[in-house]
């Protein structure tokens, strides 16, 4: 089972009172994709002397805004609240309220206890007897977050910083929300890691409502399978807040955990032949470099499996990097990322001429015996003769890919494509669609048989059933 992330991993711009709203959490709230994973939730509120009663009845209603947003319940998640002072109270335990209107009923009764500020004594309340397990708590699970919201206006009178260690040691994840004339170097010492994550600020109790949706969202676990925010090729099989991928019948998980294949990852050399002509345009041309480092990820590269090769083309080729020279995907990527764009024309028949007399040659580290794969990208029609060349790359053995974007010319992506041509050319109108394609373009090849291996068990096949033979003619004969 794939381990629940911690709660902070999810939060996607939570903290940070400028922070932009997460788009797809919102989105997935809103198709009902996403519920709230079982949580332990203790707020720990403030409610000092220096917190007037107006103020205070703000963080009441900032409290009963988030618990509106979760999926509150026995199985899915508990509420309690801490108010302190100079003095600890429980006001809700974690086994008291088991809805929502009984939850936010009580918010609403809580009274301010208006003395000194002992946050680590708050601290060590919550830790020692609200999280337990007396006062509604869960055993200690991967499967169940413990989470604490501290929400404090001023400088605490006692010590924060040990108390707070031990808490997240405790497995709490800590949220500090400071308010006013707050000691930020305080909140800093009881939150959990990262603290961009894990501190907010806001000017005044009168704004604090504005986290509200932030921690709605950052307690919404979305269902990723649903809302297609995954990398999975084949099939996507969801658990909370994450996913696994997996495979259809006859084909292989990679190494990569994505990609799926129908043959074994034999040793295979691939050259990518890129357009980089100036219809192209600039921030285009970011997207298709991102689109070959998908594809990257897809191959099994190492010294003795998939090597890669990369040109760029327009009115002139230029060999970016041959085959051999990064045997690892990490400096493959970064080479990709390197790539100047060219602009200029569109001369995809000597692009193609290249890849022949050039990519392919040992000279140029392509190995003998090994299969050849090219995969040609361009966004136009090409400004040269491409015939003999894409025919002649397909009767030297070479498996050769067509993507088409925009203007490209979808006879000429035929063209140049292997057989079948459904299997080996892709055409989308919008660049930001290339990952679909990437997805979608399978290098499949299969180590072809040895025929010294076939040759050897025929041999011994033979040998077996002549052996037989002998031996039931003898039987034959001895039984007469």
């Amino acid at each position: 089972m794939t381990p629940t992330p911690p709660l902070f991993l999810l939060l996607l711009g939570l903290i940070g009172a400028h922070a932009t709203v997460d788009l797809r959490t919102a989105a997935a709230m809103a198709a009902g994709l996403c519920k709230t994973r079982p949580t332990d939730l203790i707020f720990i509120i403030d409610s000092s002397r220096s917190v007037r009663p107006s103020e205070f009845e703000q963080v009441k209603v900032f409290l009963a805004k988030v618990i509106e947003g979760l999926d509150v319940g026995p199985n899915a998640t508990r509420v309690g609240v801490v108010n302190y002072a100079s003095r600890v109270k429980n006001e809700v335990s974690l086994k008291t309220h088991r809805s929502k209107a009984g939850l936010v009923k009580a918010v609403t009764k809580i009274e301010p206890l208006s003395t000194g500020t002992m946050t680590g004594l708050a601290i060590q309340f919550a830790l020692n007897v609200a999280f337990s397990e007396g006062e509604g708590a869960r055993v200690k699970s991967p499967d169940i977050s413990k989470v604490a919201i501290i929400v404090t206006d001023g400088r605490p009178q006692d010590n924060v910083k040990d108390i707070a260690l031990r808490a997240r040691e405790a497995g709490i994840e800590i949220f500090a929300i400071g308010v006013g004339r707050v000691d930020m170097s305080t909140l800093k010492q009881m939150a959990s890691d990262p603290l961009d994550d894990h501190v907010d600020y806001v000017e005044s109790y009168s704004v604090i409502e504005k986290l509200t949706k932030k921690f709605q969202e950052a307690f919404c676990v979305s269902d990723l399978c649903a809302t297609g925010d995954h990398d999975c090729e084949q099939v996507c099989i969801s658990s909370p807040g994450s996913y696994k991928c997996a495979c259809k019948d006859g084909f292989t998980l990679m190494d990569d955990g994505r990609s799926c294949s129908a043959c074994s990852n034999s040793a295979t050399d691939v050259v990518f032949l890129i357009d980089g002509s100036k219809s192209v345009r600039p921030e285009n041309f970011e997207l298709v470099k991102k689109w070959i480092n998908q594809i990257i990820d897809k191959l099994d590269v190492s010294d003795n499996k998939a090597h890669v090769g990369l040109v760029q083309y327009s009115s002139s080729v230029r060999q970016e990097f041959p085959l051999g020279r990064f045997n690892n995907k990490k400096d493959l990527k970064d080479a990709v990322k390197k790539m100047a764009y060219m602009e200029r024309g569109t001369m995809t028949g000597q692009a193609l001429r290249y890849l022949l007399d050039n990519s392919f040659n040992a000279g140029q580290g392509a190995r003998p015996g090994v299969a050849k794969v090219g995969i040609v990208f361009t966004d136009g029609r090409s400004q040269d003769y491409i015939g003999d060349a894409a025919r002649k790359a397909k009767e030297n053995g070479f498996k050769m890919y067509a993507v088409g974007v925009g203007n490209a010319v979808e006879d000429e992506l035929k063209e140049i494509a292997s057989e079948p041509t459904g299997e080996h050319y892709f055409y989308t109108a919008d660049f930001k669609a290339m990952t679909q394609i990437a997805k979608k373009l399978q290098i499949n090849i299969c180590q072809e048989e040895d025929p010294c291996e076939c040759d050897s068990l025929v041999k011994f096949q033979k040998k077996v059933e002549d052996a037989l033979q002998a031996l039931t003619k003898k039987y034959i004969l001895y039984n007469r």
